[in-house]
């Protein structure tokens, strides 16, 4: 079994151009036991557990009181490795409320804390006070009307381009960069003195995050950007068949 050693800020910024750094999202205790057995070196537990966990119809339905409990979960199975929690929707509208929230994220074992948007002011306040944070851009779901990629004009381009240098500037030590063009991502990628960290953005990114659901095949659809590594959705329905066939024909013997 591989033993992280949970990573600073400073080891993962000294990533940028060296190690692709693998980000994987969890929700749960089991599985972020899992991906800290298997090395992941950084977990997001991400707003997107509004989604794919718990039904909603989008991650603006997410509450605080969800991300304080899945971040507790997930820290408890993966003591050792980093933790991103996600800002939910509004939690982040004012630089106050964004570090009252950001702190409650963090007394449930998030190292690290993220939020969407060129939000400038409550990323200088929050890392003035103590409060690390990963920046996203790009498709932002919290806001956005539809899921297309994003930034393939020159105008959206040109501005995410403005938004990533103003994001460093104030102090984030991570750029997520979702479902915008390689070439744009790439660009960034090289002009940015943080680790970029791509979802849907091409290769030419300092690391990769994808949703673990995608990543182990739970769930009817995936986007078109996520990669299947497994199929357990299909191993859970295929096992559930196999059991209700036994205990409605007796065959069921819980010490066989």
């Amino acid at each position: 079994m591989h033993i992280n050693k949970k990573l600073t800020i400073e080891e993962l910024q000294s990533k940028k151009g060296m190690t692709p750094i693998a980000i994987l999202t969890a929700y749960t205790y089991p599985i972020s036991k899992e991906l800290e057995a298997a090395g992941i070196p950084l977990i997001l537990v991400g707003d997107t557990l509004g989604m794919v966990e718990m039904g909603y119809n989008s991650t603006q339905e997410v509450t605080m009181n969800d991300m304080v409990y899945h971040i507790s979960a997930v820290r408890r199975g993966a003591p050792n490795t980093h933790i991103i929690g996600d800002l939910p929707y509004l939690s982040d509208s004012s630089p106050a409320l964004a570090l009252e929230n950001s702190q409650r994220l963090l007394d449930a074992g998030a190292d690290s804390i993220k939020l969407e948007g060129p939000k400038y002011d409550v990323v200088e306040f929050l890392l003035k006070n103590g409060v690390y944070v990963v920046g996203h851009l790009g498709l932002t779901p919290q806001t956005a009307q539809n899921f297309k990629q994003v930034g393939k004009d020159e105008d959206e381009a040109n501005q995410i381009k403005l938004q990533a240098d103003a994001l460093v500037k104030a102090g984030v030590f991570l750029l997520v960069l979702e479902h915008i063009p390689s070439d744009l991502a790439s660009e960034l990628t090289h002009n940015v003195s943080v680790p970029t960290i791509g979802i849907g953005a091409g290769q030419e990114v300092d690391g990769q995050v994808l949703v673990i659901n995608d990543v182990i095949g739970v769930g009817e659809k995936w986007p078109p950007f996520s990669k299947q590594y497994a199929h357990v959705g299909k191993t859970v329905r295929e096992a559930a068949a196999i059991f209700k066939h036994e205990v409605e024909t007796k065959v069921f013997d819980p010490y066989q």
